[in-house]
């Protein structure tokens, strides 16, 4: 009985087993925000357009912003 081909799989489309997503949310004032994302920007861990915009949380004077950052697990 002949073998029926297998479909070739793309590395592209699997997932790299040595990265994964990781998301950080942070919560607090535009000003305290703000001061968190310049802090991690200067010590290297993710450039300031890499996070969301601000979003409303509901609570006043409380904003959130999102990143989502590819990391290395060994």
């Amino acid at each position: 009985m002949p073998s029926t081909p297998q479909p070739v799989t793309s590395p592209t489309n699997q997932p790299d087993p040595q990265y994964e997503n990781v998301r950080h949310i942070v919560f607090g004032t535009l000003t305290a925000i703000r001061n968190t994302i310049n802090l991690l920007h200067k010590l290297n861990y993710a450039e300031p357009n890499d996070w969301s915009k601000p979003l409303p949380t509901g609570r006043p004077n409380e904003i959130m912003v999102i990143l989502t950052k590819r990391i290395r697990v060994v």
